[in-house]
């Protein structure tokens, strides 16, 4: 197994001979040639670690070399060795992007030294990219997606609230992705550079919550055998995000409360006032206001972080998004898991969007994920799909019976999904053939065309 691949061009046939003994001995596999003309062809047919190349050569010397491997790669590590060695040269030379600049007669350890730091270097630099390339496709995975208008409604309060510090509170189903509106929100404010604290108040135990909130002194209980910074004082001038606060105990919620009217709070067993600069953003699943009304959750805390509420639609009220979420999992699991699965069918999606969801999102993904997993090649049907979508009668669309929430529904949006199905049957009956299901709609066909565009239908379904 070699360490890498290195281009040597030098004229000078002792020199070449020597770096490629040098060179060979450390692992590397080495290709020599006689001056810059002959390495820019070696450097147009094949992929380098590193180039080292000799200053004064015939044809084309060494500085005319470097500046063709720069503009052809910019990120092409180039070290340059020569008997001539002048400080103009070696300042040109750098200036120009080598690497490195080693003086002739060649010494073994001068070579090793600077081969090996370059070599480092790439693979630092390579790591450092690839790196910043998974945060950057990590967050964008992350990114709220939506174009429904029940989701605009959304994206536009995030917009206007972002860079205000006035408490949040985000209702919706399990599944709905209101921690991702969280975030999204901590990172359109100021606060953005500093950290946003997540906190589960249901995954905790009640017992143990208080301190992962507030912190604790070395021993103000059994097993505190030291100081304990909490969620609070870690969310220090960012924001500290309480999911499931409907799950928080009466007693705790007089705690926090505290915080959120005066910034302020002890560690458990402290007796120093702590004063803290944070936005609180809280989330539920439960109907709150019923909770207040049934003495389980505190009314003065409901109307301090209820400044802002944001009510997440369940995904069986966004259909138009159903498409779109589906296909950005796709992508995503594909490159995670190294696929290369080619698309979801129309048919298939036909019964995606028929499905009502009771997971919401995060249901919709963990399906996505499966199936990339299960299939090796080609692309996802409807015979891929679980029994439950599979089966699931078309009527479920628009025209099936329709759920109110509390809060109502999007009209709008009921009414696209509905004028959605019609066309999918209707293109589905016809074989995909525009005219016919334009006749089967009574529509003339340029209105079925524009419906089709509006509604963002896959060009599968049409000729």
């Amino acid at each position: 197994m070699t360490n890498g691949k290195i281009l040597v061009a030098d004229d000078n046939e002792q020199s070449r001979e020597t770096l490629k003994e040098i060179l060979t001995e450390e692992g590397y596999k080495v290709k020599t040639v006689n001056d810059g003309q002959e390495g820019i062809k070696a450097f147009l047919e094949d992929a380098y670690d590193l180039i080292i190349t000799d200053l004064r050569m015939p044809k084309v010397d060494g500085l005319e070399f470097l500046k063709y491997i720069k503009k052809a790669n910019p990120d092409c590590i180039v070290i340059m060795i020569t008997g001539h060695a002048t400080v103009n040269a070696a300042v040109s030379a750098m200036q120009m992007g080598a690497f490195d600049f080693i003086s002739k007669p060649i010494k073994d350890d001068l070579v090793k030294l600077s081969v090996n730091r370059a070599i480092n270097f790439a693979k630092l630099r390579d790591e450092n990219a690839s790196l910043k390339e998974n945060l950057k496709e990590r967050q964008d995975f992350n990114k709220i997606i939506g174009y429904s208008d029940c989701m605009k409604k959304v994206f536009d309060t995030i917009e206007k609230v972002s860079n205000s510090d006035s408490t949040v509170l985000i209702t919706g189903e399990s599944g709905t992705g209101k921690e991702l509106v969280a975030r999204e929100i901590h990172f359109k404010s100021d606060r953005k550079n500093q950290p946003i604290i997540p906190v589960n108040c249901g995954a905790i135990p009640e017992d143990l919550l208080e301190s992962e909130l507030f912190g604790h002194e070395k021993g103000a209980f059994t097993g505190a055998i030291r100081n304990r910074i909490g969620r609070f004082e870690l969310a220090q001038g960012g924001t500290i995000f309480l999911d499931e606060i409907g799950d928080m105990s009466p007693s705790l919620q007089v705690k926090v409360l505290r915080v959120i009217q005066e910034k302020q709070f002890e560690r458990i067993g402290g007796v120093k006032t702590i004063n803290v600069d944070i936005r609180i953003i809280t989330a539920t699943n439960q109907n709150l206001e019923k909770a207040v009304a049934d003495k389980h959750f505190r009314e003065d805390l409901f109307y301090r972080i209820n400044v802002i509420p944001i009510n997440l639609p369940p995904l069986r009220e966004r259909g138009s998004d159903i498409q779109i979420l589906a296909n950005h999992f796709l992508v995503h699991f594909n490159k995670l898991k190294k696929k290369n699965i080619e698309r979801i069918t129309p048919e298939a999606i036909n019964h995606l969007m028929r499905y009502n969801w009771p997971g919401n999102v995060r249901e919709l993904q963990n399906l996505i994920e499966m199936l990339v997993v299960m299939k090796e090649e080609g692309e996802i049907s409807v015979d891929d799909l679980p029994a439950k979508i599979r089966n699931t009668p078309s009527g479920n669309v628009g025209s099936g019976t329709i759920i109110f929430s509390e809060d109502g529904i999007d009209f709008n949006d009921h009414v696209s999904r509905l004028e959605k199905e019609l066309l999918l049957k209707a293109l589905k009956m016809s074989g995909g053939v525009k005219n016919r299901a334009a006749k089967l709609l009574n529509l003339n066909r340029t209105t079925l065309v524009e419906k089709l565009k509006r509604l963002n239908i896959a060009n599968d379904w049409v000729d």
